[in-house]
């Protein structure tokens, strides 16, 4: 009875030692805790037995899907480093991300970092606006948390309309020409733009003025769709119907100018 519980001793004894050798043998760890896409990953360890021609093998894994895999070499000091830049099609959920490193066979070592990628990446563009008889105006803009999907003058309104998609909670900054849409007061001071999303008036900053354009920024929600901004001058001013009925009345002034001279040179 009592050889038998030596040798199960000795067993366990043997297993528990290759087991804590398998752990030991080579280590892994990271330069930080946490990184934001586009930064620098060091990732380093130590091997406590060197296998000539091995190299470690490590893994990223992004909830259970590979982000990255590379074969590293120990150098003859035992230790091994490689960097990772975090950016890229895999590199696109938030949350834990697990290092695995393993050397030789069987020997494992794991440790996590937290990644957070960005999500709200600006995007800045130009948008051709047709502003019918004056050909077209170009507004350029700034947006992020969404894309811009049209730019219209609205002029019964007075007003430059921005129908958006917003996939987060962002801002646009619009800089938009004075000849095209402007606000003034009656002594020709520029006046405060009307903002409003979905119908609902919401603040904005004035960020630039200058004598051509004025740069305005505004905030939007996940979901926010039509931006309107409201001034009191648009281009073109008049629309074609009012040209006509200025052509019309112009026409009928010298009409009736003319039959007053006929008038007037018959009774001389």
């Amino acid at each position: 009875m009592k050889m038998i519980i030596i040798i199960g001793f000795l067993i366990f004894l043997t297993v528990f030692t290759l087991s804590s050798f398998a752990e030991s043998i080579i280590s892994v760890k990271t330069n930080a805790n946490s990184y934001k896409e586009g930064e620098t990953i060091v990732i380093s360890g130590k091997v406590s037995t060197i296998i000539t021609g091995t190299p470690v093998t490590m893994q990223i894994f992004s909830q259970g899907n590979l982000a990255d895999i590379a074969q590293v070499t120990v150098a003859e000091d035992s230790n091994y480093s490689h960097t990772v830049i975090a950016e890229g099609p895999l590199w696109s959920k938030a949350g834990d991300y697990t290092i695995r490193v393993s050397y030789g066979e069987g020997n494992i070592a794991e440790t996590q970092f937290t990644f957070s990628p960005k999500t709200n990446v600006p995007i800045t563009s130009t948008f051709e606006i047709d502003v019918g008889s004056s050909g077209t105006s170009d507004v350029q803009y700034s947006i992020e948390g969404g894309i811009v999907k049209n730019m219209v003058l609205n002029k019964n309104n007075l007003a430059l309309m921005v129908i958006i998609e917003s996939v987060d909670d962002g801002s646009i900054s619009l800089d938009i020409p004075r000849e095209m849409l402007d606000a003034k007061k009656q002594d020709n001071t520029d006046e405060t733009f009307i903002i409003l999303i979905d119908g609902i008036e919401v603040p904005h900053r004035e960020t630039i003025t200058d004598l051509d354009s004025r740069v305005i920024t505004i905030k939007f929600e996940k979901g926010d769709s039509d931006i309107e901004i409201i001034g009191t001058t648009i281009i073109p001013e008049f629309g074609s119907i009012v040209v006509m009925i200025l052509i019309v009345g112009m026409i009928s002034i010298i009409t009736i100018s003319k039959n007053k001279t006929m008038t007037i040179l018959s009774r001389i």
